[in-house]
């Protein structure tokens, strides 16, 4: 029997897309990507067994905390965008246009966005006494509190109000950041690639790689970043301070910074063939391999070859794409997992010549749509999130 597609396969199940790739990603659900008609495909004989039995119930483990949402479901190698496949709104939407997705579920693009130029002025006169090789990033923190105490909106929390300082703000916290280059139009992409980059993209198609990495990066269901933020949310915390909670969890090296690891490994190892000894001497000091592995995408995660693929495409003799190729072979010897969108933000940083700690910025960026979004539901939802402590046995 043909395998059916999504809209076919949640009708008979009485669900919505989203819901059924979380099927997937629990799971329950196996699922075929159909490459040529660019559509996901499911087993009718599952979903006929699924709807027979009734939606799945599972006891959820005590580092589980279910937060209904209907943002971001998690597919078996990528994330679907109030069920519209993120990967394919990388090849064919803009950043601003996903983030009103996300936000509104209306995929129109808004831009060009705007911060107010005073509250922006402010935000890089506060950078002025920094120590110098600060990280983008680290100057982020700095951006946020000081555009939020330059906007008298910042306590309402009505939705309207709330995507209009979602907007402001994500263009402010770019134009705030140092320039590097001439920005080559006005889209977040483009202001984004002058504050990382001393040259301009050499044209429209290396903008676009960087405008599809801030949408593949731009929300991941209950990221750690993305709860921190909705406990800030379910606590009426204005949009600014939840955008700092999701920064200051973000930053970590097991989260957001994991692509400034990779970027240092890209350095360390220019050529393929210090690869299989760039890998053992990480394996014997007891080290992960930087950008290799996921915690939801056991196979693979499809943002981040999307990533690859097409700096690959537009760069293919570019030294750093060479070594990436190695690192995915080497991988593969050594039946490690494979690579995910960290090791993709790092490729980019690299093959673009961007500055240190440009991955993470590029993540920041875009997962600030995705906690204003959470924001939006947690102050829709009015509910406080309070979780509680497990006592372990024998206490």
């Amino acid at each position: 029997m043909d395998w059916i597609d999504a809209g076919t396969a949640a009708e008979r199940l009485g669900v919505k897309p989203a819901t059924l790739y979380a099927y997937v990603s629990r799971g329950v659900l196996t699922r075929r990507y159909d490459p040529d008609r660019r559509r996901s495909l499911f087993d009718p004989g599952e979903i006929e067994k699924l709807a027979r039995r009734g939606k799945p119930r599972r006891r959820p483990a005590p580092t589980d905390i279910a937060i209904a949402s209907s943002i971001t479901a998690l597919g078996t190698d990528r994330p679907y965008f109030r069920g519209r496949d993120a990967v394919e709104l990388a090849a064919s939407a803009t950043f601003e246009a996903v983030a009103e997705w996300l936000w509104r579920a209306d995929l129109t693009d808004s831009g060009p966005w705007r911060a107010p130029e005073e509250a922006v002025a402010a935000a890089r006169a506060a950078q002025a006494d920094l120590p110098a090789g600060v990280l983008p990033l680290d100057r982020l923190h700095l951006v946020v509190i000081t555009l939020a105490l330059r906007d008298p909106l910042r306590f309402h929390r009505d939705p309207a109000t709330v995507v209009g300082i979602a907007r402001a703000l994500i263009a402010g916290m770019v134009a705030a950041l140092p320039q590097l280059s001439a920005p080559i139009g006005h889209s977040v992409a483009a202001t984004l690639w002058s504050r990382l980059s001393a040259r301009p993209p050499a044209g429209d198609r290396e903008l676009r790689i960087l405008g599809a990495a801030l949408i593949l990066l731009a929300d991941h269901e209950l990221a750690s970043s993305t709860f921190a933020a909705r406990v800030a949310a379910s606590v009426h915390a204005d949009p600014y301070a939840v955008v700092s909670c999701g920064l200051g969890v973000l930053s970590g090296p097991m989260h957001g910074g994991a692509s400034l690891a990779v970027e240092r490994m890209f350095a360390e190892t220019t050529v393929p063939s210090r690869v299989p000894t760039a890998f053992d001497d990480r394996l014997r000091r007891g080290e992960r391999i930087p950008g290799a592995g996921h915690a939801v995408y056991r196979a693979g995660d499809a943002r981040g070859t999307y990533l690859v693929d097409a700096i690959r495409e537009i760069a293919p003799d570019h030294p750093a794409v060479a070594v990436a190729e190695a690192i995915s072979t080497e991988l593969r010897i050594r039946r490690l997992p494979a690579i995910n969108s960290d090791f993709g933000l790092g490729v980019l940083a690299t093959v673009f010549d961007m500055v240190p700690g440009a991955g993470e910025t590029v993540f920041a960026v875009a997962r600030t749509a995705g906690w204003l979004a959470h924001a939006l539901e947690e102050y829709e939802s009015g509910t406080l999130i309070r979780p509680r402590t497990v006592t372990p046995k024998g206490l």
